[in-house]
């Protein structure tokens, strides 16, 4: 997190969608961040026989927005065209479709590192990623990243980096940087004679499947640190299912997601997506009714405290 601006920027992006049984809405919003650094992707069938899977990812940007907005352009691609995903003829396995999400992450990094030292040395940008790859039976979580799970200070986390080197300091990978796995930011990736993972900073990403379930499945928030600092996932989730039983706009759910965390002090780039299944709570005519009825009275309470103001 940078440098604050004298007001925030309120200026959202939005976008909506739907198909392969799903519903998503999204939106972003700068906030009191210097630059906008966060990036996003929402794809609704795929290419190469995959027309039927989705892929749907928060990318979450530090010192710099070039390599996030690159990710959010080129990882998918990375992902479903390397030999680990495609695997024998057919539809890709389920650990072909884990172990290509991996070398997509792999091979994307390397990729930027190289592009990097071609044009002017290391670059410091980085960025997190979370994301969901949908496919008609199953539903992969990807994470690389996310502050609350790779964090330094993780058993897991800090022996990688003290073995590559490095140390923990202050919950920080040497004293600095607040996460331990993200892509770019080559400065972290340096030690000689160790493998990608094996550095300071691991750009792999932990993978997780659960099978689908029609009746189960409600929805999926993807969101990025400007919004889990300021809300926790319980209260999040109950937020969005209480909004989506007022309303079936996705992207204005979205918003109001943005807006509330803002109003809650959140001081970094907000992004939020948000991914429905056929089981997602409905609008209620019941809920619909209650939340008119209580923007009706606190108008009138508004109203009242106004004019005994005025009449002061």
């Amino acid at each position: 997190m940078g440098a604050f601006l004298d007001k925030p920027k309120l200026e959202k992006h939005n976008a909506q969608g739907q198909g392969n049984g799903l519903l998503y809405g999204l939106s972003s919003m700068q906030g009191w961040q210097v630059e906008m650094e966060d990036a996003h992707t929402a794809v609704i069938g795929l290419p190469s026989g995959l027309e039927t899977w989705s892929f749907f990812a928060v990318y979450d940007g530090h010192a710099g927005s070039q390599v996030p907005k690159y990710c959010c352009e080129h990882l998918l691609d990375h992902i479903t065209n390397n030999q680990d995903f495609k695997g024998s003829a057919g539809a890709p396995s389920v650990e072909n479709v884990k172990n290509g999400i991996r070398t997509g992450f792999l091979e994307i990094d390397e990729h930027m590192r190289l592009m990097s030292e071609k044009k002017h040395g290391a670059d410091r940008s980085r960025s997190t990623a979370v994301g969901v790859l949908i496919s008609p039976q199953h539903t992969y979580f990807i994470n690389c990243g996310d502050s609350r799970d790779h964090k330094p200070s993780n058993p897991l986390e800090k022996e990688q980096i003290q073995n590559a080197g490095g140390s923990v300091m202050i919950q920080r990978v040497n004293g600095s940087l607040a996460v331990s796995r993200a892509l770019g930011d080559f400065n972290y990736i340096c030690v000689h004679g160790k493998g990608p993972t094996e550095q300071l900073v691991s750009p792999e990403p932990e993978v997780h499947d659960i099978e689908r379930s029609e009746e189960d499945d409600q929805f999926i928030i993807l969101a990025c640190d400007g919004i889990w600092d300021v809300m926790g996932n319980e209260e999040l989730c109950d937020f969005v299912r209480s909004r989506l039983e007022v309303t079936d706009d996705l992207e204005k759910v979205c918003n109001e997601v943005v807006d509330t965390c803002l109003y809650k002090g959140s001081r970094d780039n907000m992004s939020v997506i948000l991914i429905c299944f056929p089981s997602a709570p409905k609008v209620s005519a019941e809920v619909v009714k209650k939340e008119a009825e209580l923007d009706k009275y606190l108008e009138s309470r508004v109203e009242e405290i106004i004019k005994k103001q005025v009449e002061v």
